[in-house]
């Protein structure tokens, strides 16, 4: 009977050793999966690499952020609205020959380009706006009408 024990002890022994290899051995091996990029084999040394990446990233994650603000402000510089009005100034010609393109930015400030057409010719003028008026002249009602029209398009 003692005997009977002795192997039962021993054959529980055997399998509790079997069992911490099997998981020491399996955590070993997920430890070197863990840490297989880097080129420190450590633990320690993963992690400050890993520091050191969120570090770099940050660093260009505020880099770009700088550089995106950048953008965006030079981009309301842009043209960005334009309206297109044809229209018929004169009473004596047939159709909508005329027109008058308007070319401005985020402020509503850039020119606006107006073609007179007549039978004798056609006419261009050009009229410099700022924040949607006139600058050094008074614009008509097509010019205002057409800044109107450019500025009421949606961007997608």
């Amino acid at each position: 009977m003692q005997l009977s024990l002795e192997l039962i002890f021993i054959f529980l022994l055997l399998f509790w050793v079997a069992a911490l290899t099997l998981i020491i051995w399996k955590f070993r091996n997920q430890y070197r999966v863990f840490v297989e990029g880097s080129d420190k084999q450590t633990l320690s040394g993963f992690l400050e690499n890993v520091i050191q990446k969120v570090h770099l990233t940050e660093k260009r994650l505020h880099e770009t952020s700088v550089r995106l603000e950048g953008i965006e402000k030079e981009n309301k510089l842009h043209i960005q609205k334009i309206g297109l009005l044809r229209f018929n100034p004169f009473r004596d010609t047939g159709g909508d020959q005329s027109f008058i393109l308007s070319l401005i930015d985020a402020t509503d400030t850039g020119i606006v380009i107006s073609a007179l057409y007549s039978r004798s010719g056609t006419r261009w003028y050009v009229k410099k706006v700022v924040r949607g008026k006139g600058e050094e002249y008074d614009l008509s009602d097509e010019e205002e009408k057409a800044i109107k029209l450019a500025k009421s398009i949606k961007k997608p």
